[in-house]
């Protein structure tokens, strides 16, 4: 009798690669889609949606992201400071001034899953404001989108 067996990836044996993309000119929201996928490992035929898979993201230069429309003065950031009435807001042209590398880590945040699983995918995602990074030691492999 033919039984049908439904593949699933254990975590050891994924096979994880570095890759590497220049975030310059590029949409925020375009690339954190892509980027995404990536880190979970959709773009793999082993994908698994419980296991991560996933592969590594370097992003440079990523204060040469754009927005579409009218984001950059009225798209806000949101943090806490833990203190009560401690809810503090940025528009994203203030943000990229204070932190450029926040914008593109919140979008793709917001793009994985939640819970522990997507807090241990998004480790894997290492994002530098300029086109120097200290990850060359892995080789990555340049992605385009």
């Amino acid at each position: 009798m033919y039984q049908n067996k439904s593949f699933t990836l254990k975590p050891a044996e994924a096979d994880k690669k570095w890759y590497i993309i220049d975030a310059t000119g590029l949409v925020v929201g375009r690339l954190a889609t892509k980027v995404a996928d990536v880190l979970r490992g959709k773009h793999l035929p082993t994908f698994t949606p419980n296991t991560d898979s996933g592969d590594y993201v370097v992003i440079t230069n990523a204060e040469k992201v754009r927005f579409t429309g009218n984001k950059w003065d009225k798209k806000i950031y949101f943090r806490h400071t833990n203190h009560i009435g401690g809810l503090k807001e940025r528009t994203a042209k203030v943000q990229m001034e204070k932190e450029p590398t926040s914008i593109v880590m919140m979008a793709v945040k917001g793009m994985l899953p939640k819970g522990s699983l997507g807090r241990k995918q998004l480790t894997k995602l290492k994002v530098f404001a300029g086109s120097e990074h200290s990850h060359e030691a892995q080789k990555p492999v340049e992605l385009t989108l």
